[in-house]
């Protein structure tokens, strides 16, 4: 029976974040252009290839998720 707690539990957790991405995916066009265009993200344009390497929008990105996570994990006493 303890078994079948733990996949319970695993679905629903991966169904929460299944629920999360696509909220992100739908509201990806309304978020503002320069949000990942920050100055120490690289953009190099060559004949038919554009590279984009975003350094700084994801050490932003980490760092709000990082504390995200943490109080999160206060709040539900898991820290």
């Amino acid at each position: 029976m303890r078994a079948w707690q733990g996949l319970g539990m695993m679905l629903l957790v991966v169904g929460a974040v299944l629920c999360l991405l696509g909220l992100v995916l739908l509201l990806a066009p309304k978020l503002p252009s320069w949000l990942f265009r920050l100055p120490g993200d690289l953009r190099w344009k060559g004949d038919g290839v554009e590279v984009y390497v975003p350094f700084t929008s994801m050490l932003v990105l980490s760092i709000v998720l990082t504390v995200l996570i943490n109080v999160l994990l206060r709040l539900f006493g898991k820290h």
